[in-house]
């Protein structure tokens, strides 16, 4: 299996944050809400992306991936001052102060200062893709371009289509297509620029380390040693030791070590009501203060100090609507 395959599961929308955008010029937007990754589908007119950093220019059918969460502006041309500013939770407010969300709403998931505008565009935003997700997102530069064409042109045309219609479960096949969308973008992006790819990625070339992945990634429960991974993968352990670590980076038990805490955080955050006794065992580890152990070194904090405070940092995000509920 692609390593690729089992982290895409994770970044996953959840009434997630959809709208099309229609602005006529002169227009600027301060992109502030924190969002882990918005992706942008621009479908007429132009847009200029600005991360501080780097800007882009982008016409119909290009897609961009912003990973967040700092902020940028999105505009009809480069270095347009902003005169709308996108705050967490989705508020949108004027330079100054006035709230702007529904002067600014043109039916269902339609908004801009212009309901005939002829800059438009596809927005999603993920506002938290979980610590598996982060890691599947390295693959991805702060802001990516990918060219017309580079994603399907019917899935982006079914999604603009449910994004502007209320009809039963829109919510859900919103994100679908946005998964869609986000997956083979991703997608294309790694195939454009392979030397870029983590080296984590870059493992399934090799078949014994991409197998060794897949163990880890689908079975981590399992009381992995790097003997019982080599027999797995029929090597040796020295052989696998020296492939793992010449693809991947790091030594095998390490990295196992490594995304059996990832799993744990998101766990941590997803199932509150989780003990830490059942989230040891879920990734492998034969006691809560074994548990505990690993992830204080890992993360520098305690399981129960990570989740109290990834919930008080948990922003309230509205759904599909471009208005807050």
């Amino acid at each position: 299996m692609d390593p690729l395959v089992r982290l895409m599961d994770a970044p996953r929308a959840r009434s997630a944050f959809t709208l099309r955008l229609v602005m006529s010029p002169p227009w600027s937007i301060d992109i502030r809400e924190g969002a882990a990754l918005d992706l942008i589908v621009v479908t007429a007119g132009s847009l200029c992306l600005d991360t501080g950093i780097e800007r882009v220019e982008a016409g119909p059918g290009d897609v961009l991936l912003v990973r967040g969460p700092e902020p940028y502006v999105v505009s009809d041309r480069p270095g347009r001052a902003p005169t709308i500013t996108i705050e967490p939770g989705q508020r949108c407010v004027s330079q100054g102060g006035e709230e702007l969300h529904q002067s600014m709403c043109h039916g269902v998931g339609t908004w801009g200062n212009d309901v005939e505008g002829t800059h438009t565009a596809i927005i999603g935003s993920y506002g938290d893709t979980g610590e598996v997700g982060r890691l599947a997102l390295t693959a991805l530069p702060r802001l990516a371009l990918l060219p017309a064409g580079s994603v399907d042109p019917a899935v982006i045309h079914l999604l603009t289509r449910e994004i502007t219609t209320a009809r039963v479960a829109q919510s859900a096949l919103n994100d679908r297509l946005l998964d869609c969308v986000l997956v083979m973008a991703v997608r294309a992006w790694l195939e454009t620029h392979p030397n870029a790819a983590p080296n984590w990625l870059s493992a399934r070339h090799d078949p014994v380390v991409a197998h060794a992945l897949d163990l880890i990634h689908e079975r981590p429960v399992e009381p992995w040693t790097l003997d019982t991974l080599a027999r797995e993968c029929a090597v040796s352990r020295a052989t696998l030791a020296a492939r793992f670590q010449r693809s991947v980076g790091t030594p095998p038990m390490t990295y196992l070590r490594t995304w059996r805490l990832t799993l744990a955080c998101d766990l941590l955050v997803t199932e509150p009501d989780l003990g830490l006794e059942s989230v040891a065992s879920r990734v492998g580890y034969g006691s809560a203060f074994a548990f505990s152990t690993a992830f204080k070194n890992h993360r520098g904090v305690s399981p129960s100090r990570y989740r109290r405070t990834r919930q008080a940092h948990a922003v309230p995000r509205v759904g599909s609507s471009p208005t807050p509920a």
